[in-house]
């Protein structure tokens, strides 16, 4: 089987579809910093961008696995479809929708501020990414090593799957389960992680 990067998405969701992995990885390295930024520029939080990043490409996944996928060529904008869904319903959850602009398209700018974090702030998150730091070691060493590589080392799927030896589905499997671990362990002991 070829190992052509260069040939069009379709080519690599049937190899995926047939079993091969190397395909998805392609796809996932080929599209994650587009993704990623975009979902960045909506939300303007690393955290929850790569948790919506996380839930896109298991949405992916998912839908290719139990043959739901039916936009052959259009692989890229079903893919930002996907991500742009998760994003407004994280707002509705969060209560606060974004504002439309005349194109469609919302602006996040103007539900978030945007300013400089000042002095009081700064302190609450430095504390706040201390906590979250202690409360990452009580995750199993798996789902740790692949959440310190994604989110500390900022390394891609791709490269931690390289990097661990396992499937880029394994890989984001973790990192899925790591954060639904993480969301637990801060519910549990009451954390207050969001400011209001």
């Amino acid at each position: 089987m070829s190992l052509d990067k260069s040939l069009p998405d379709a080519y690599y969701i049937k190899n995926y579809l047939a079993g091969k992995e190397y395909a998805l990885e392609i796809l996932i390295n080929r599209h994650e910093q587009r993704v990623y930024n975009f979902i960045f520029s909506k939300v303007y939080d690393r955290d929850i961008a790569n948790d919506i990043f996380q839930d896109t490409f298991m949405k992916v996944i998912r839908t290719l696995k139990r043959g739901k996928y039916n936009e052959e060529g259009k692989f890229l904008p079903w893919l930002m479809r996907i991500a742009h869904n998760l994003i407004i319903d994280h707002f509705r959850k969060q209560k606060r929708m974004p504002k439309y602009k005349s194109k469609g398209d919302f602006n996040i700018f103007s539900v978030i501020d945007d300013g400089e974090l000042d002095v009081e702030t700064k302190i609450i998150k430095s504390q706040i990414e201390g906590d979250i730091k202690e409360l990452i070691k009580e995750l199993p060493d798996d789902q740790l090593q692949v959440l310190e590589m994604r989110i500390f080392k900022e390394m891609s799927f791709k490269d931690i799957a390289d990097l661990t030896e396992v499937s880029i589905n394994t890989a984001l499997g973790r990192m899925r389960y790591a954060l639904i671990n993480l969301r637990k362990i801060i519910e549990e002991r009451k954390i207050i992680i969001h400011q209001s």
